[in-house]
């Protein structure tokens, strides 16, 4: 399991997270939390993660295949993002773009037609199948189920321009699913970022098992309809 290990501790977003939340009415925990609440989710997340194991094993199999037949390289896509306690961690997706998309060495958004998407990753971005092995990122506790999706340092600097609440986010383990992704889509501008911005914090401030379970439902009937958010 070290290939999931945390690294990096940010002390310098937790200090700003600290001093955010003099100002703020929000209850930030930059330290370990063993509320029942917590320890429900976390189990909830654990049975949750290996049911979903089971039962996407043959679909992401047949979505590995595809795409490793478009292109011949590798379907796993790997990237450090920041989660809790603002650590980071390897986020694992389904590779949706060509490999050579970021070979310039700067961080760039997925927009609508990007044309570094391939088919097959179009088609699995459209209806947020690439996010799939983060059920992996769940089951080792990098994730849980539902929660802010977790981005990447050079963005969170770029965001913390603009609102430094966003250290706030770091109390608790980002998500697979995201109460602002299913209503505020993906976001590919400074704009939606800040918008999704005051969702996560919202979704922070009336977090609980039922809105999760609401949320997981929600997100899970799109997906399956086919409904592009």
């Amino acid at each position: 399991m070290d290939f999931f290990k945390t690294t990096d501790y940010s002390d310098e977003y937790l200090a700003l997270a600290s001093v955010v939340n003099d100002c703020c009415d929000y209850d930030y925990d930059s330290g370990s939390s063993f509320s029942l609440g917590d320890q429900l989710k976390r189990g909830f997340d654990l049975c949750a993660s290996l049911v979903a194991l089971a039962v996407f094993l043959v679909p992401g199999l047949v979505i590995a295949l595809l795409i490793y037949m478009e292109d011949g390289h590798n379907p796993i896509f790997r990237q450090k993002r920041v989660g809790k306690d603002a650590k980071t961690f390897t986020l694992l997706k389904f590779r949706s773009m060509r490999v050579d998309s970021e070979n310039d060495g700067s961080p760039a958004l997925c927009s609508d037609n990007d044309d570094r998407l391939t088919r097959v990753g179009g088609f699995m971005r459209r209806h947020h199948l690439d996010e799939l092995p983060q059920i992996l990122n769940v089951l080792v506790g990098n994730m849980s189920f539902v929660g802010y999706r977790p981005e990447r340092a050079f963005f969170i600097k770029q965001i913390m321009e603009h609102d430094e609440r966003y250290a706030l986010l770091f109390a608790i383990r980002p998500g697979l699913f995201s109460e602002a992704t299913l209503y505020n889509g993906y976001t590919d501008t400074m704009e939606k970022m800040l918008i999704r911005l005051e969702m996560d914090l919202d979704y922070l401030r009336r977090r609980s098992m039922w809105l999760d379970i609401n949320i997981i439902y929600k997100t899970t009937v799109s997906i399956i309809t086919g409904k592009e958010f």
